[in-house]
Formats: C-alpha cells, structure tokens, sequence
C-alpha cells in the first residue's frame, strides 16, 4: 500500500480492496486515524464486494430510515437521483449541510465509506471536508474557553426528506415521528480520539441546535461565531468524484458536505458506515447496534 498524503487525507494506491487481508486493513486504519481522510483510485467493487470489504473494517451500519437502504444490500445508504428500472432509488440531495456522520445518535459512526456509482459530467461532484483537529488547535483563545466542558445537543429533525407516505400529514406530526426514531443526542464540544489523542471540535452547522444548559440567545450566538470560524473557505478541503474513486474517512475528525446544487445532473453514491470496534470517544459506551 502507498501513501501519497495531502493537505488533508491521503490518495491510495497499490491495494486490491476486493481482497484485502487482515494486516492491509489494519494498515488502512492506522492510515486514516493518521491521515483522517483516505482517497483510493482504481477501484473495481461490485455491491456485494463492497459490503464484504466493509465487513473486515468492522460491523456495517443499517441506517434508520429503510428508504434510504440499497434493494438488496440494506448496509448500503443510497444518494441518489436516477431512477432504476423506472423506479426510485434511494434519496436525493443528501448531505448539503455540514455533519458529521450519526452525529444525532448517541453512538456516532465512526468510519464512513463513499463509493461514487454514477458521476457528473466534468468534476461537479465531490465531498468537502473540514479538519476538525486543526479547527481544535486553531480557535480563537475566547471561543475556545467558551466551549471548553460544554456539550452540544445534536439533532437531524430539519433534514427530514419527506416521503409520499407524508401526504396530508402536518409538519408537527412528522418531526415527532421523526424524533421518536432519532431524538437527538447530547455529546461534547470537544472529543479526543480513542487512538491517537488528537482532540478535535465536534460541532457542525447542519445537526448541533444549542449548547446545553446556556441561555438559548447566547448558545445560538455562540454557535453562530464557532461556524462562522469554522466554515471559512481556507478551511474547506474537496475530493473530487471520479470513476474508481472510493473514500474513507474518520468522523472523530473531520465534518463533511456534498459539494452542493447538480442543477439536474445525474448523481448516484453508495455509503456504508461502519463502527470500528472502539468507542467514538473515551467514555462512551460501544455497542455498534444502533440499527432499526
């Protein structure tokens, strides 16, 4: 396996995933709990290959909303905008916002695969990433001794996709449905990494609602000023989509977003997310089964 690291992650080469043994994927995990992003090229799965490729990493999430799963392989989330065979297949526009993958569970996913199947014309896709740990290091003294010992309540309610099952019912109906599948979760603002120390901001735009137990105006304003650093466009890394191309990276350090509007161009990814085995962070109890 060959590294060739960048700002921020690595590309891969010289490892065929479809047979990957015991010692490259330990090899690969130590590669993006350094790295904290992984980019292979030249890839060649198939669905079924891909699921038994993630299967060595860990145990395979099933999200918890079943419109998202693929038809036959249900550790699959589907993102997508074709139909197959005249039919729909899993949802569109996801991930426009900044997250982190299960943030609003109370066990996040630690892993996160990203295999692009259908990809637009000339680079218009991509995934963006923030560095978490150099967002961690680089934060103002002021916004840093706020945050210290604080806990952000992580919720998803306001990226619900509505389904035709939703006709005729109220929005009030469908985030309580919502919130009794998924109702949010408290963790801290700050998480230490279970392998290599590293301490990184966990915090994101898209799901974290309040900081627990501040007034609700000065926890908004606060969050307002951690985003606005946080989501500078210096800071913004991009991995582009191309055929082959599969990414892997570490939730604990990084926050992601789709690269944004296709304007009507066709788009189709498969992720998996996988628990690794080993607690989000110290502390937090494992249990890899938060499965419908």
């Amino acid at each position: 396996m060959k590294l060739t690291v960048r700002p921020l992650g690595a590309d891969v080469s010289g490892i065929d995933l479809r047979r990957i043994t015991a010692d490259q994927v330990a090899a690969v995990k130590a590669a993006v709990y350094e790295h904290k992003l992984l980019v292979f090229h030249g890839t060649d799965l198939n669905d079924a290959d891909y699921v038994a490729m993630a299967r060595k990493f860990g145990t395979p999430q099933r999200y918890f909303q079943r419109h998202y799963w693929h038809p036959e392989f249900p550790e699959i989330f589907v993102s997508n905008n074709v139909p197959e065979g005249g039919k729909k297949l899993g949802v569109a526009g996801t991930g426009r916002m900044w997250h982190s993958d299960y943030q609003f569970f109370p066990e996040p996913l630690p892993l996160t695969f990203v295999m692009p199947k259908i990809v637009p014309p000339g680079g218009a896709r991509g995934t963006l990433f923030l560095d978490m740990v150099a967002a961690a290091r680089d934060l103002p003294p002021a916004l840093r001794e706020a945050l210290l010992g604080t806990r952000l309540f992580q919720d998803a309610v306001y990226f619900y996709k509505v389904q035709p099952p939703d006709v005729d019912r109220g929005i009030g109906e469908l985030m309580e449905q919502f919130h009794r599948e998924a109702p949010g979760a408290l963790h801290p603002a700050f998480v230490t990494h279970p392998v290599n120390g590293r301490t990184a901001v966990y915090a994101s735009s898209g799901f974290s609602q309040r900081v627990d137990g501040m007034p609700h105006e000065r926890s908004q304003a606060l969050l307002r000023e951690l985003f606005a650093f946080l989501e500078q466009p210096a800071r913004v890394h991009t991995a582009t989509w191309a055929p082959g191309v599969l990414l892997l990276w570490d939730n604990r350090q990084v926050m992601h977003r789709s690269s944004g509007d296709l304007h009507g161009q066709p788009s189709r990814s498969y992720r998996i997310g996988v628990y690794d085995g080993l607690p989000f962070y110290p502390g937090l109890p494992i249990t890899g089964d938060d499965q419908p």
